[in-house]
């Protein structure tokens, strides 16, 4: 395991003691209650050791309601993969991705040497993701990601990406102007915020982790795969090793089997 991916254990342990048991906090289905459940939002984010910048952000957000318009309307999941693939343009990404690869042939090259994940498993998640950067999203990140905190649905599962995004913004990694996905994400590879802090590497060098910078985004993305279990050299079809890894990554079936099948193709 590189050094990166060492580090991920010492940060995980910090993470599971911040996020530890949280004490109770209300949460909603409508927007209603909103701006009073961010001061009590507030005094939990105090206790997790988000500063002044990261309260003034929470302070500052909205109730946005795209982002909960588009966590309840998802329907992509739900096709077959033989359609999931089609909506999500595959055989675009396929020819793309082989083109971006060649470009790139040095940079992947070192990737896959540092981290052993294959390069057509990167560039088939940056194409799902955001079309190769076309598409990283137009909603603000710390808005949206503290929404989905108070909304009732999946509040536990966002709380410590919210917490991620305030501690982001306390480091100056983000600002509470940073869009991203409707729910939250960051970047080429669209990261949740509390992943972010956690994977970030700086891949091109220039001593800040920025998730918008094409480098940052597929080291940090490689890092993560890694420190999910990757094993290098091993296969990531259905039934071998490092399948199971791609869910770590998305929990949609369809979703995995379509990384497989294009991280394939873009190798061959």
């Amino acid at each position: 395991m590189t050094r990166i991916s060492g580090r991920y254990f010492i940060l995980a342990g910090i993470l599971a003691i911040l996020s530890g048991p949280a004490q109770a906090l209300t949460c909603s289905n409508t927007g209603a209650g909103y701006d009073a459940w961010k001061k009590e939002f507030a005094a939990y984010a105090k206790t997790q050791g988000i500063g002044a910048r990261g309260l003034e952000a929470l302070a500052g957000t909205r109730y946005s309601q795209e982002t909960i318009n588009a966590d309840r309307g998802q329907k992509s999941f739900k096709y077959s993969l033989e359609k999931f693939m089609k909506v999500r343009g595959a055989d675009a990404i396929v020819a793309m991705g082989r083109k971006r690869k060649a470009q790139n042939a040095g940079f992947y090259a070192n990737l896959e040497a540092a981290y052993g994940v294959p390069v057509g498993v990167l560039v088939a998640i940056h194409g799902m993701e955001t079309g190769f950067g076309s598409g990283m999203g137009n909603t603000p990140v710390v808005s949206a990601i503290v929404t989905l905190t108070f909304d009732c649905r999946r509040s536990e599962f966002f709380r410590p990406h919210a917490i991620g995004a305030l501690a982001l913004v306390d480091q100056g990694s983000i600002t509470p102007a940073t869009k991203g996905a409707k729910h939250g994400e960051l970047g080429h590879t669209q990261f949740l915020p509390g992943n972010a802090r956690l994977y970030g590497v700086d891949g091109n060098g220039d001593g800040r982790v920025d998730f918008y910078n094409f480098a940052d985004a597929m080291t940090s993305t490689a890092n993560y795969l890694r420190a999910k279990g990757w094993r290098p050299g091993a296969g990531y079809q259905q039934g071998e090793p490092n399948y199971p890894v791609l869910k770590e990554w998305n929990a949609a079936t369809v979703y995995q089997q379509s990384l497989a099948i294009m991280g394939a193709q873009i190798d061959r």
